[in-house]
């Protein structure tokens, strides 16, 4: 619903940032916190992230890629759905500037190892300490922790 999108434009006013999100109901929600905050930092695309990426965003003009919580789709049969797929990743390292960051976040223990071994044989990309900016909790992060989840962060950098 766009307070984490929000919350790390507000902290970070230097850092211009492109909301990319199809659920209406989420676009609508930032929208009402950019006009209550006065961000003048953050535009939103709604459209599908793969999309966005492959036809609007040239190749090197991105600091960071933030995705945090992504749909896991826990099913087996559903994996296939993932955002974070080899095809993904590559996209990603193509759009991200020299030394630009990936950082993924779950609280689903098997989509973060599948999303470090898809990032991990990316051979644009290699692993980063940190992130570009502080994530801050997503109401995905706080449901999380109270079903008992362990949050991960995943970091990779740009080569």
């Amino acid at each position: 619903m766009g307070e984490t999108t929000a919350a790390i434009a507000r902290a970070t006013p230097e850092a211009d940032f492109i909301a990319v999100e199809v659920h209406g109901p989420g676009v609508g929600g930032l929208l009402k916190r950019i006009a209550a905050d006065g961000l003048a930092n953050v535009r939103i695309i709604r459209h599908d992230a793969l999309e966005v990426l492959a036809r609007m965003i040239p190749d090197g003009a991105l600091a960071a890629i933030h995705l945090f919580f992504p749909d896991p789709w826990p099913k087996k049969r559903h994996h296939k759905r993932r955002l974070v797929q080899p095809e993904f990743a590559a996209l990603a390292a193509r759009k991200l500037a020299p030394k630009g960051i990936v950082h993924a976040a779950t609280d689903w223990p098997d989509y973060a190892e599948h999303m470090n071994s898809v990032f991990m044989n990316e051979t644009l990309l290699e692993p980063a300490p940190s992130g570009f900016v502080e994530r801050f909790a997503t109401k995905f992060e706080t449901r999380g922790r109270r079903l008992g989840h362990p949050i991960r962060d995943l970091f990779f950098r740009r080569k």
